[in-house]
């Protein structure tokens, strides 16, 4: 089950939703791809200047899920204007989305030199902070002294706890995710870092209150509902985490850590 950390000021593409079947995506040819993708090449085509029309371009072949040929654009975009900070921030998102970590901080680092942004920062500082580098603080403090408001606050906050649990400091990460979610109660990621490290403590009726909490500030994660029914499971409550585990289910039929649960418990 997959532990998900803050994903900061991603860019959403709406053109397309549909995946094809039997073909990776970015084996496709334009041709092969739905029909708002084509017309987009199409276009492209007939104004091959546009960054409007390419970046357009990038997002939906982000969202069909086609990586690499949305890398390949915007490395087409940046040999045309490499002091694009935007360009570059655009291009670390895709290769988070490959997971590609190393490439991601590369291209961070070069919109940073362009123009230190604060998004920026605490998306490398997010990335740094999974791989223990202590590089991950100095960033949430540049930004952190920059006083932008709770949001960037709470964001600084979480990072730094991400930092701390990572490398072993339980305490401090606890304190960490607590200021954070002072400062954004809604922080998803925040409760779920502070549920895993009571479970990891095997401390499972601290862990529950947690993940309680979490889904009622957002009843329709299934994360939540999946973590809540696994400490229910710990404090062998069959029949709540049944309950539990059936609702991360009923949210997202492809968590298949649920359904591994459920039969594992003979729920009917």
């Amino acid at each position: 089950m997959k532990r998900w950390s803050v994903v900061l000021l991603t860019l959403l593409a709406a053109a397309c939703h549909t995946e094809p079947k039997n073909k990776v995506p970015d084996t496709l040819r334009p041709d092969e791809m739905p029909a708002p993708v084509q017309q987009l090449f199409k276009q492209i085509e007939q104004n091959r200047d546009s960054i409007g029309l390419r970046l357009q371009l990038v997002n939906a072949l982000d969202s069909l899920g086609a990586y690499q040929q949305a890398l390949g654009q915007m490395d087409s975009l940046i040999r045309k204007d490499s002091l694009n900070y935007g360009l570059w921030y655009r291009k670390a998102l895709l290769q988070e989305s490959t997971k590609d970590t190393t490439g991601a901080l590369r291209s961070y680092r070069y919109a940073i030199r362009i123009y230190p942004s604060p998004d920026a920062m605490l998306a490398a500082a997010n990335l740094l902070a999974e791989k223990k580098d202590s590089t991950a603080l100095l960033l949430c403090k540049q930004v952190a002294d920059l006083r932008l408001g709770r949001e960037y606050t709470a964001h600084c906050h979480f990072i730094t706890g991400v930092f701390l649990a990572r490398t072993g400091n339980k305490q401090k990460a606890m304190d960490a995710f607590n200021n954070c979610l002072s400062n954004d109660l809604n922080y998803t990621e925040a409760y779920m870092e502070k549920g895993f490290l009571f479970y990891d403590a095997k401390k499972y009726n601290e862990a529950l209150q947690v993940f309680q909490t979490l889904v009622t500030v957002k009843n329709t994660y299934a994360d939540g509902y999946y973590w809540l029914a696994k400490s229910y499971e710990a404090l062998q409550n069959k029949a709540e985490a049944i309950a539990n585990y059936q609702k991360a289910q009923l949210l997202d039929p492809a968590l298949k850590e649920a359904a591994e649960a459920l039969k594992r418990l003979g729920a009917k």
